[in-house]
C-alpha cells in the first residue's frame, strides 16, 4: 500500500505560521532549483534557497533557526522571478525571519559585538 503525503500529515505549527505569514504554499515547490540558481548572495548562504524550502516543507525547524540564509537573503526577488511555480520565495524568507524575531532570536547578539563591530549611528537632528 502507498503512503499518502498530504498537507495534513506533514503540516506542524511551524510550517502553518511560514505559510501564514507569506502567504506561500510551500507544498508548491517541486524542488526544480531555479531560486538558488539565480540567487546571487549565494556565495555566503549555508543551506540554499530551495534548500530552505525543502527543510521547511518537512518541517526541520532546528535546522532553519541556526540557518544563515535567511539572514543572507537580501529580498532581492531574483528568485521569485525565477520560479515556474510562482512560488514567492522572498516572502518565505522574510516570515522565517519573522518567526524567529518575534521568538527574540536574532541572528547578531548586538551586546556580544565588540565597539569596532558597532555601526555608528548619528543621532537624527
Amino acid at each position: 500500500m502507498r503512503a499518502i503525503i498530504s498537507r495534513q500529515t506533514i503540516r506542524s505549527p511551524f510550517v502553518a505560521k511560514v505559510e501564514e505569514l507569506s502567504g506561500q504554499n510551500l507544498l508548491a515547490c517541486y524542488q526544480c532549483g531555479k531560486c538558488s540558481a539565480g540567487c546571487p548572495a549565494i556565495s555566503q548562504m549555508d543551506l540554499l534557497p530551495n534548500q530552505v524550502i525543502r527543510y521547511a516543507q518537512l518541517g526541520f525547524t532546528d535546522e532553519l533557526i541556526n540557518s544563515k540564509t535567511i539572514w543572507i537573503c537580501a529580498s532581492c526577488l531574483t528568485c521569485n522571478i525565477r520560479c515556474p511555480k510562482g512560488i514567492n520565495i522572498a516572502e518565505i524568507m522574510e516570515a522565517l525571519r519573522q518567526v524567529l524575531l518575534r521568538q527574540r532570536k536574532d541572528h547578531v547578539d548586538i551586546n556580544k559585538l565588540t565597539k569596532e563591530q558597532k555601526p555608528n549611528f548619528l543621532p537624527l537632528l
